[in-house]
């Protein structure tokens, strides 16, 4: 049997997808979760052999998740399931070390046998994203500038920004002007969108 643990916070979906994998004989939903903060604890106590996981979970999301499982369950490989089929958020998904990225209309048979496959110790990646992938550009960020990105796209100011990186007000500035000319972006909240529809924060 494949112990399965599933994380996503959309209550119907989750129900469909454990009703649907449960079907199959030789797959156990050993649990189901609806925030990022409760996978790795899970993980560690019942030891599932994959983690289907939803990249925007409360919390801690999918891919951060699926990098701290690789760390700390190694046992259990991640495949993400998600909506947001970015180019962007593959590479991340990879750098994570998961070891499958499908998009959530896949066929269910397809989703089944993508977790067997990984269970085997096998990669499965969505092949059309693959291939835009391999045709988008790189993250022409820096991690400080994503950093500093990601909070401004949480809504915080400038101070704010500054206090939680302990950096000088005036070097969260400049962060953000190299980020809006590195995007050539019209504003702070145009890179924002431009940078999330990339998958880069």
């Amino acid at each position: 049997m494949v112990r399965i643990l599933i994380a996503e916070d959309m209550v119907i979906l989750r129900r469909a997808l454990v009703a649907l994998l449960e079907m199959e004989p030789d797959l156990d939903v050993v649990a189901e979760l609806s925030s990022g903060d409760e996978i790795v604890p899970t993980a560690e106590r019942l030891n599932p052999d994959v983690a289907v996981l939803d990249i925007d979970l409360p919390g801690r999301d999918g891919i951060e998740a699926c990098e701290l499982l690789s760390r700390t369950v190694p046992g259990c490989r991640s495949l993400i399931l998600t909506s947001l089929g970015r180019p962007g958020n593959l590479r991340r998904a990879l750098n994570a070390n998961a070891a499958g990225f499908l998009l959530k209309d896949t066929e269910p048979e397809k989703l089944a046998a993508a977790i067997r496959a990984v269970a085997r110790g096998e990669q499965v990646i969505d092949p059309d994203l693959a291939l835009s992938t391999l045709c988008a550009g790189d993250n022409p960020l820096s991690s400080r500038e994503i950093e500093v990105l990601r909070l401004a796209a949480d809504g915080e100011d400038i101070t704010a920004i500054a206090r939680s990186l302990y950096l000088a007000v005036g070097t969260v500035r400049n962060y953000l002007t190299a980020v809006s000319v590195k995007l050539n972006a019209r504003n702070r909240v145009d890179a924002v969108r431009i940078a999330r529809d990339a998958g880069w924060i």
